[in-house]
This record gives C-alpha cells, sequence and structure tokens, in this order.
C-alpha cells in the first residue's frame, strides 16, 4: 500500500504563479489576497482571541471520500499553522527526508523553528465542511491560515478530479468565543459531530478529529490540538464530559432541522 507521502506528492497544492509555475505559499500576491479578505469581515479578528471557525463545500458537495483525502487535510492543518513557511504543503511532502522518515516526524522535527499563525484548540473534518477551535496567535493568522487550508485542498481536489471551480462555499465564518465555559462546551460540540449525524455511535471510532488527541492516545509528534492546555480537564473526565452529552446533541439538531 503507498504511503501518505507517495500518494500526495505528484499533487501540488500550492499558490499558482502568472507564468505558471508554483511559488512559495507566502507570495506577496496572495498575501495581499488574504489580508484584504480580513480587512473585508464585519468584525475584524481579534489576535489573543478564541474563535469557532467553520467552512463547508459548495451545493453542499462531497469533498471528502475516503481516508486519504480526510487525512490529507488534517496533515494540512497540522502544516500551515506555522508562519513563514517557504514551501506549500504538497511541495514539503516531496522531500526525500520527509518520504524516508514520514511526514510527522519531518515537521516535528523542524517545526521548533517556526512561530505559529494560530493554536489549533479541536478541530473536526466531515464529508461536506470543516469546523475547528482556533487561538489567534499573530495578526491576521486566522485568515492567513484558512486562506492556505482551503486554497491548499481546492487546488489538490479540482486537479484529483480534472474539475474547475470554487470548491468551498464562500469565505469562512467564525464566531468569538467569550469565556472558558463555551470554548469548553465548543470543543464538545466539534467532537460530536460526527455521532450527531449518525455516522458513528461514540466520537472515539471518528479518527478525523482532535478527540483521541484529547484522550491522550496520539503520540506526541503526530498531535496537533493544544486543547489539554485549556480544558483543565483529564482525559477520562473529558472523555465523560463529551459521552454524557451524544443525546442530548443529537436531539437538539433534530429539533433545528
Amino acid at each position: 500500500m503507498k504511503g501518505f507521502t507517495d500518494i500526495y506528492a505528484s499533487s501540488r497544492g500550492g499558490p499558482l504563479h502568472p507564468n505558471g509555475s508554483w511559488e512559495s505559499v507566502y507570495s506577496t500576491g496572495f498575501i495581499n489576497e488574504i489580508l484584504l479578505e480580513g480587512r473585508k469581515r464585519k468584525h475584524p479578528l481579534v489576535t489573543g482571541e478564541y474563535y469557532h471557525v467553520f467552512n463547508k463545500s459548495i451545493a453542499d458537495y462531497r469533498i471528502f471520500n475516503g481516508d486519504l483525502q480526510y487525512r490529507r487535510m488534517v496533515c494540512s492543518i497540522r502544516y500551515y499553522q506555522y508562519s513563514n513557511l517557504n514551501y506549500c504543503f504538497s511541495d514539503f511532502l516531496r522531500f526525500k527526508r520527509v518520504e524516508r522518515e514520514g511526514f510527522h516526524k519531518s515537521l516535528h522535527l523542524k517545526r521548533t523553528k517556526y512561530s505559529r499563525l494560530v493554536e489549533v484548540i479541536a478541530y473536526c473534518i466531515m464529508s461536506t465542511h470543516i469546523h475547528l477551535a482556533l487561538k489567534q496567535l499573530l495578526d491576521n493568522g486566522i485568515s492567513i491560515f484558512m486562506g492556505n487550508i482551503l486554497n491548499s485542498y481546492a487546488r489538490y481536489f479540482n486537479r484529483k478530479h480534472k474539475r474547475f471551480g470554487p470548491l468551498w462555499a464562500g469565505r469562512f465564518q467564525d464566531v468569538i468565543i467569550d469565556s472558558d465555559e463555551q470554548l469548553w462546551h465548543l470543543s464538545k460540540y466539534v467532537h460530536l459531530n460526527p455521532t450527531t449525524a449518525g455516522l458513528i455511535d461514540k466520537p472515539y471510532n471518528w479518527i478525523y478529529s482532535s478527540y483521541l488527541e484529547y484522550l491522550d492516545v496520539i503520540n506526541q509528534e503526530e498531535r496537533i490540538s493544544q486543547g489539554e492546555d485549556v480544558m483543565e480537564l483529564t482525559p477520562c473526565e473529558y472523555k465523560k464530559f463529551v459521552n454524557d452529552q451524544i443525546d442530548y446533541q443529537r436531539k437538539r439538531d433534530s429539533l433545528n432541522t
């Protein structure tokens, strides 16, 4: 079976230069476009604040269709949380060291050299949409981060399926989180998305979210979430906190549909 880097090394995920070559992910044009998008937002995103950030595919199109596509988005979230990257995600996967040592180990070794745009508190990838709980660490950090992961996946998906046009329904949506209690319940909501949708019985069985990281069953070099830094709950306490709300969230969701 091909590994993650073997499958994705041929898919280019960075911004396309007008002359047809692939640029560094932080090209001047791309940054200006992201900063303009940030200024257009009704409520500017504030550094140091926490947000629920989400987006969905255009016309609820199913854009994650198997393990490798889900994993690609999860790994791009891990990659693009860092600032001043010299390579787009797909170019990074082409490095000999990455092919030899694997994505997670290679990124774990070099991540101390870079500051982060955002702190990822929680995430969940669904077939048509994504949910994240983020803390903005640098000015425009969330806008740059989201622009990178959404554009990277759209380019990959369009090339793979020989399609053109937008993949996402529009700019990402955000809701500011005002308290620790809201943040705890947001993480629960994010992690219960697959059970609420009827895809699984328990969130433990959905591997495309940060839930298993909260339960301390993912090794350190593969972790994305810093949720344990803000939750102040043991893994067992957090598991009970989430599982106790499965039925309630399903009922609440059914009333809103």
